[in-house]
């Protein structure tokens, strides 16, 4: 009675606490990726334009900073799979998520001072922390729909004794909480585009000079836009301008960290933070190679690989490819927005798996990109700046479909994660780093093929997209014959004992009582305490309620 009682007073207290949690974080992670979208993409225009270069950092010898920077946060991630179940079992979720928040801000600050020690260090840090800070993230939002089905269902008997959670409980808190989330967070695309559109426009060439001397567009160009011309600045900005702008974000990167640190809550309660510590720094290390042993994990490793392929095509290929060598550099903010507002909004989609099936969200966005990919083979013109008005439709309908399949995809995969280890709740960290470490292998690669032709990057991405579908089928189908997984064992959690000898507990006793009568006068419980005569076995333990 009294344990039940205690129960609920910490539930009723949760429950103020919890409410605070979810909001908070999906508008922590909005402004993060907003300055960081943002900023990257700015820096990126700002440096190919050779006069800005030749002005700003011929003195300095940082002609090729961009290239540097790039390998710094393509390159590094690449060995996250190392250490980011160690960082966040030694941080905790919420302080993985803050420190990841804080590099962020880092890379914003260095652009206060631009020089080879700043910029290339902090490019690396950034590559570091893209792995773990995508982990906890997942993890963290499972964790939210976990505990408020704990919250909901708090007189559940398997809820009070803290067991592990029924088959299928909590699917309907994840669907939700994961849905939410992306509809609020792929809105920091559209936020992102704001200084692109309010400030660099305002620079630039116009088409006709910029496209002069590119030659082809589409499904026949080989690298990015080949013919670009180098020069695509009117005038140069002024230093006081990009100031205002970059302190702007670097006010949301401090807006992010006190959210993080203010407004969101552990993941897990302190005791269980303790247990999962607790069964060794090299045992950590070895499970998310070990849950490779899974075929569930395995045979979505090619879904995996494309959600970060299809993203980076979007905001890359696709947009620079297809649209500004179409369209001219002042319509890139408007693909972009288009393709951040098509994923926010067709992310409510997945909450119709409520009602459906799982697979209808993976299958029905590889549906809309195996059609799109197809049809962008096939599509290849010269551009014509006084004609390129007519292409901006339809290439606008192009990027809103693309996102209509990335908001199917990233959320599903999000979900079906969540659906698939829900009741194993200690091996959500391993699973979410093995999905974002396979994306960063994706990230690596989309950079190295760069130089690539058009098709060949469009028939890698297509194959990956049929060979993610068949190992899908593969599972689900595994799964429907219930064909056993394999999981590997977590070791015990290795806590250090005191043993008391009989004077300590009668006095331990005697200050237990004490404080349990004061604690009922108060109308609360006491809690239980468990003591163990020294040399006794572990079986040998007094009890006190």
């Amino acid at each position: 009675m009294f344990t039940s009682r205690l129960f609920s007073f910490d539930k009723t207290c949760y429950l103020g606490h919890y409410s605070m949690k979810k909001e908070p974080l999906t508008c922590s992670f909005k402004s993060i990726f907003l300055r960081a979208i943002g900023l990257l993409q700015m820096q990126l225009i700002l440096h190919y334009d050779m006069t800005y270069r030749e002005v700003k950092y011929s003195n300095l010898g940082l002609e090729d900073i961009d290239r540097k920077m790039l390998m710094g946060i393509n390159v590094t991630p690449i060995i996250g799979l190392l250490y980011t179940p160690v960082l966040i079992r030694f941080l905790g979720t919420k302080w993985m998520m803050f420190l990841a928040s804080g590099i962020y801000a880092l890379f914003v600050s260095t652009n206060y001072w631009e020089r080879y020690y700043t910029l290339v260090p902090s490019a690396v840090a950034i590559g570091v922390a893209i792995v773990p800070f995508w982990a906890s993230l997942g993890n963290y939002i499972t964790r939210m729909a976990q505990q408020y089905y704990e919250y909901v269902n708090y007189k559940e008997e398997h809820v009070q004794e803290q067991k592990k959670l029924p088959k299928g409980a909590c699917h309907r808190y994840i669907i939700i909480f994961q849905s939410v989330f992306n509809i609020i967070f792929h809105l920091s695309f559209v936020f992102a585009q704001f200084p692109m559109r309010f400030v660099l426009n305002h620079y630039l060439n116009d088409n006709q000079h910029i496209l002069f001397n590119v030659n082809s567009c589409g499904a026949n160009i080989s690298g990015v836009i080949p013919g670009f011309n180098t020069t695509v600045l009117t005038n140069l900005p002024r230093s006081m301008l990009l100031i205002q702008v970059e302190s702007v974000l670097m006010g949301f990167a401090f807006l992010a960290m006190i959210i993080f640190l203010l407004l969101c809550g552990a993941a897990y309660r302190p005791t269980e933070e303790i247990d999962l510590r607790s069964i060794g720094w090299g045992n950590i290390f070895q499970l998310p190679f070990k849950h490779l042993r899974d075929y569930r994990l395995r045979l979505l490793c090619p879904f995996f690989i494309y959600s970060g392929f299809e993203v980076l095509f979007a905001v890359s290929g696709f947009s620079l490819s297809y649209g500004v060598c179409i369209l001219g550099l002042d319509k890139l903010w408007l693909l972009i927005l288009v393709y951040g507002l098509s994923c926010s909004i067709f992310s409510s989609l997945c909450l119709g798996l409520l009602r459906l099936p799982r697979w209808v969200c993976l299958m029905g966005g590889a549906a809309v990109h195996a059609v799109l990919l197809v049809a962008l083979l096939c599509f290849s013109l010269c551009p014509h700046p006084d004609k390129s008005t007519q292409y901006l439709g339809p290439l606008l309908v192009i990027i809103a479909l693309w996102g209509l399949g990335t908001a199917l995809n990233k959320t599903g995969v999000s979900i079906l994660l969540g659906m698939l280890y829900a009741e194993e709740k200690e091996r959500l960290d391993f699973v979410y780093t093995i999905y974002h470490w396979w994306q960063a292998i994706a990230i690596f690669i989309v950079y190295l093929w760069s130089n690539l032709p058009m098709r060949a990057k469009l028939s890698i991405l297509l194959a990956t997209l049929l060979l993610a579908c068949y190992c899908y089928w593969v599972m689900e189908r595994r799964l429907a014959s219930k064909v056993p997984f394999r999981l590997p064992r977590i070791p015990r959690p290795r806590h250090k004992v005191t043993n008391h000898s009989p004077a300590q507990i009668v006095s331990h006793c005697q200050t237990y009582l004490r404080s349990a009568m004061s604690a009922l006068e108060n109308g609360l419980d006491a809690p239980l305490t468990i003591y163990r005569y020294r040399g006794e076995k572990p079986s040998g333990m007094l009890v006190f309620l």
